[in-house]
């Protein structure tokens, strides 16, 4: 059984673009659920004050988030108008591909960095719902 994979990106919103990046991440999370039937867990939270977002994803395993950068990939290069993408920080053994594709996405909406973390200890509980 292959470990999960945990997905977390920063941004900071565009000056002006709360409200247009609010409407897409509703698009895209729709997309996302109607498209990824494996993924755990793809979550959108605005701080408080609307200027910055963070994305989580729970991926059941590498192939899961693999699966995810082929079919929402495409869509990810419309955002660079709404945010300055800071960091993806990824939890588990994600695949080089995987890697590779997010460093291409932190790229192309503001050049933000990628940091992988490797398990070290503790246990999960998580279900196929």
């Amino acid at each position: 059984m292959s470990d999960p994979i945990i997905y977390i990106d920063n941004s900071e919103i565009l000056e002006g673009q709360f409200e247009s990046l609010r409407s897409a991440m509703d698009e895209l999370a729709q997309f996302v659920d109607a498209n990824e039937p494996k993924l755990y867990a793809y979550r959108v939270y605005f701080n408080e004050n609307r200027s910055r977002m963070t994305v989580i994803h729970i991926h059941p395993d590498a192939d899961s988030l693999d699966f995810h950068m082929r079919v929402a990939g495409p869509m990810f290069p419309k955002f660079a108008n709404y945010v300055n993408l800071l960091t993806i920080d990824l939890y588990g053994a994600p695949s080089e591909y995987a890697v590779e594709q997010l460093r291409q996405k932190a790229k192309t909406l503001g050049g933000g960095t990628v940091r992988t973390h490797s398990l070290h200890a503790g246990f999960s509980r998580f279900s196929h719902i």
